[in-house]
């Protein structure tokens, strides 16, 4: 899960940070705000923004292997639909120029301050096995590992915080780590860090604050903020299916991201036990079939386009079959073992 979030019919009155988020589909996501939205609405008043962290659900996993991959590129396990919608939001002009115009300083700092002032800082000598698990994953990723801060919240939850000029951070809930094994919070660090190899927390900002704009401008706006709305939630969506490619080529097990979002979408730490993964990846498939036919075809975009995930069933049916792809296994052949043991 998941950088930026926005309201799914609200984003005249709010502009998100960037919260990359690994969680179950729903068409308003979680919106996180604090007694420092009174500061930022001060700060940025001027702007008519008010900035607000978003949370998102994520999951667990954990690797046995160090390893990472030769030269590789996001564009290597970007999924087509990524690219393409990333490509349109490219084309936008001024994104850039709004972003700096918009997103101040100030507002910036007191985001990173209520968000790690309330968390624990993971380390060497703070919880070393999660600190393990995000280096690794960044090893394996060819990124740099941002900092992992763990806090206290009964909302299965993991998000990404990259601020402009700073290190990202990411953010693990205490209720998500209970929920996932360590291979599955291990996918779910892998999938945050997808959204960081790929850029997205860029683009999903900027045309979040576009999208505000848009409402402002007499007549039109309106019209104009809807279409963009509409056009970044498909671009969340495929943005998440390359993030959970990240995330299986860390874990190496398309069951483990699999298991994640099965237990996303309905499962507890009393019931972990007895989920079956080969059954929510059948029930993916009797969906792919409920909607082949026409109207179907209807129900099934109507339900989706107000989504900012994809369906968790349409997720694990999209890993299942790139983990089958030729596109993968070749990818596969570039993991290099970095641990001495294997290496004798």
């Amino acid at each position: 899960m998941a950088i930026a979030s926005l309201s799914s019919l609200n984003l005249a009155a709010k502009s998100s940070s960037l919260c990359f988020r690994f969680h179950i589909s729903r068409s308003k996501p979680v919106i996180y705000t604090s007694s420092y939205a009174k500061l930022i609405r001060s700060l940025n008043r001027n702007h008519r923004i008010q900035i607000s962290v978003c949370k998102a659900e994520a999951t667990t996993t954990t690797s046995s292997s160090l390893f990472s991959f030769r030269d590789l590129d996001a564009d290597d396990f970007r999924h087509p639909l990524d690219k393409q919608n990333t490509l349109l939001l490219k084309a936008i002009p001024g994104l850039n120029e709004i972003g700096k115009a918009l997103l101040g300083s100030v507002s910036e700092q007191v985001m990173v301050l209520e968000n790690i002032g309330t968390s624990v800082l993971v380390s060497e000598n703070q919880l070393s096995e999660l600190h393990h698990l995000m280096v690794q994953s960044a090893a394996a990723l060819k990124i740099e590992a941002p900092d992992l801060y763990v806090r206290q919240s009964p909302l299965p939850n993991a998000y990404t915080l990259a601020i402009n000029g700073k290190k990202p951070f990411v953010v693990v809930h205490t209720s998500l780590i209970e929920l996932l094994t360590r291979k599955e919070l291990q996918a779910v660090l892998a999938h945050e860090l997808g959204h960081l190899k790929c850029d997205h927390g860029v683009w999903l900002t900027l045309a979040n604050i576009l999208t505000v704009g848009a409402y402002t401008i007499p007549g039109i706006g309106g019209m104009i903020a809807q279409n963009l709305e509409e056009q970044l939630f498909r671009w969340l969506r495929a943005a998440e299916l390359t993030c959970d490619r990240a995330a299986l080529l860390v874990v190496q097990d398309p069951k483990v991201v699999m298991s994640v979002l099965m237990k996303l979408a309905g499962g507890c730490p009393s019931l972990a036990d007895q989920l079956n993964v080969d059954a929510f990846l059948e029930q993916a498939r009797s969906y792919e079939k409920a909607a082949a036919s026409p109207v179907g075809w209807y129900i099934r975009n109507a339900q989706t386009r107000q989504l900012s995930h994809p369906l968790p069933v349409l997720r694990a049916r999209e890993i299942d079959e790139w983990s089958r792809s030729q596109d993968y296994k070749t990818l596969m052949k570039r993991a290099i073992s970095t641990n001495p043991a294997q290496n004798v």
